[in-house]
């Protein structure tokens, strides 16, 4: 069986890109089907395959995985030829770590800038919290690459990087300046031929979630 992923828009959906990038960028082969936020249909359809009601959901023989840090696991697991964890116990814990502080926190980040590749040039105030959540970002990057030496946070591409895709393209749509090893790893998944097909994917749609509209 061919894995199925339920993603939500292209252009706000930052969670479906988590999963989708993982799966895209390692290689593996899967079907989508996107599932627009905030429509008629939405709820039932998602409905039909998670009992979450929410998107990403990974449909594999063994059933339904929900929740991107979970698919995440799950695919690391199915897929371990796919080195999606550092090797090194002490690195794979650093990279665990830092995947789940982006799933659990970041708040300021994401209610100020939240995930909207069809935006250019938008701008929001840069309040303290704010300040502190991309500081954060910043140091979390700034300090994997120097360990590493790149050109992904661990050396080869894995789940830390695909939890952070999405604020990566939340920088390149807010215009956050970056300090330089920062801006190499951001140039890195932004080169990324599967984020650039995530992107045209976004910017193709007519889909408009005035929620989702901030700093407008």
């Amino acid at each position: 069986m061919i894995p199925k992923l339920y993603i939500g828009n292209y252009n706000y959906s930052s969670w479906s890109l988590r999963a989708w990038f993982l799966l895209a960028e390692a290689g593996i082969t899967f079907e989508e089907e996107r599932v627009p936020l905030d429509t008629p249909g939405f709820a039932a359809r998602i409905a039909a395959v998670s009992p979450a009601g929410r998107v990403p959901v990974l449909v594999l023989d063994s059933g339904p995985v929900w929740d991107s840090l979970a698919i995440a696991e799950t695919v690391a697991e199915r897929w371990p030829e796919k080195g999606l964890w550092p090797s090194d116990p002490g690195q794979r814990a650093h990279a665990r770590s830092i995947s789940a502080e982006m799933h659990a926190g970041f708040a300021a980040l994401r209610e100020a800038m939240p995930m909207n590749c069809r935006a250019m040039g938008r701008k929001v105030p840069l309040s303290h919290a704010l300040a502190a959540d991309i500081e954060r970002v910043q140091a979390i990057w700034t300090g994997c690459m120097e360990r590493s030496g790149g050109p992904w946070l661990y050396g080869r591409f894995g789940v830390a990087d695909a939890m952070y895709a999405p604020v990566v393209l939340r920088f390149r749509t807010y215009g956050v300046d970056l300090p330089q090893s920062a801006r190499d790893y951001a140039g890195q998944v932004l080169a990324s031929r599967a984020i650039q097909r995530w992107i045209a994917a976004a910017e193709a749609e007519t889909e408009v979630i005035e929620r989702e509209e901030a700093g407008r």
